[in-house]
């Protein structure tokens, strides 16, 4: 439910006294800055530049049930305003996280979101199945349907509104809060999350990245191994925040979690303005590790400049005006 901001008293107000939780679903997180699921590794990786345990949460790399060995490289490539990568969800699969990975990031005292992906509907049920036993420090499960399906002719699963329904319904096995990760390369986004939240998701995430495509001009051939790729960073920040705008207007009670091109705290605020509840930092990562914790730092500074007492005040805003 979008919280509506009552009147702004800035006297006093600083940083240190921001109320930073926030709730996506029945899922309550200390702060509303996250990592995003593929740029933060499959475990601890990035505790030796950031305290895990200081974010809202860490939301690890999507894993399939069974192993999985990506696609060919190379698999990333830098642009102008971010990178395009055609990394191909390589994985350990699921059984050997739970083993050999999560100890460790449960160790730091990070809140944990697990990320599943398959390219039918049998395998999301088989990893969400694999996790239905998993410690509870992983709180909910995102469910990445912006994955080929092979069940539909090699169309994505989040470009339908019936086959995103399938996977989060047969994902439900995991027995906790579901998140669905949704493309922003569809006509009607708005459709696509309200069959997500039909079929049992609690929130939905916006957006995954963009298609896009980089040639060298000497080789005359794709720069990436797998050809085409997922455009991210900054360049696609407006198209995440379109996205949200948009869903939360169409379904003002489906909690979002923002992702696309956050590197700065006002980036955060922004997508929360369009109806986020919580954001993801990804691709800000690979050039600074550090930068999910200073977008927190930078959100709870902001809150504070403008008077914001509880960072939920901002939730949606940008609609009430």
């Amino acid at each position: 439910m979008t919280r509506r901001r009552r009147g702004r008293d800035t006297a006093g107000a600083n940083s240190s006294a921001v109320d930073m939780a926030t709730t996506v679903g029945t899922v309550r997180l200390t702060n509303p800055v996250l990592t995003a699921s593929g740029t933060a590794g499959h475990g601890d990786e990035l505790a030796a530049y950031v305290d895990l345990a200081s974010l809202g949460a860490v939301v690890v790399k999507s894993l399939s049930a069974e192993p999985w060995a990506g696609n060919p490289a190379p698999r990333v490539h830098e642009t102008p305003a971010g990178m395009i990568n055609s990394v191909g969800l390589q994985g350990p699969g699921v059984p050997d996280w739970l083993e050999h990975e999560l100890p460790a990031l449960l160790a730091t005292g990070a809140t944990v979101i697990a990320s599943i992906w398959g390219t039918t509907v049998d395998d999301y049920r088989r990893a969400a199945e694999l996790l239905a036993d998993a410690p509870p420090g992983v709180v909910a499960v995102e469910v990445n349907v912006s994955c080929p399906n092979l069940e539909d002719r090699n169309q994505m699963f989040a470009h339908s509104p019936g086959a995103t329904a399938e996977a989060v319904r047969a994902a439900a096995i995991c027995g906790r809060p579901m998140w669905a990760k949704l493309s922003p390369n569809v006509s009607d986004l708005a459709s696509i999350a309200g069959a997500a939240q039909d079929a049992g998701a609690e929130a939905v995430v916006l957006v995954n990245t963009v298609l896009g495509m980089a040639i060298d001009p000497e080789t005359r051939r794709p720069r990436l191994g797998g050809g085409g790729g997922g455009l991210s960073g900054p360049a696609i920040h407006p198209v995440a925040v379109r996205a949200v705008y948009d869903v939360h207007a169409a379904l003002p009670e489906l909690p979002i979690v923002g992702v696309g091109g956050v590197a700065r705290g006002v980036d955060a605020v922004e997508l929360m303005l369009a109806g986020a509840s919580a954001v993801e930092v990804g691709t800000a990562t690979f050039a600074d590790p550090r930068s999910v914790e200073r977008v927190r730092h930078e959100l709870q500074d902001w809150c504070g400049t403008h008077g914001v007492r509880c960072v939920g005040e901002l939730i949606g805003d940008a609609h009430v005006r």
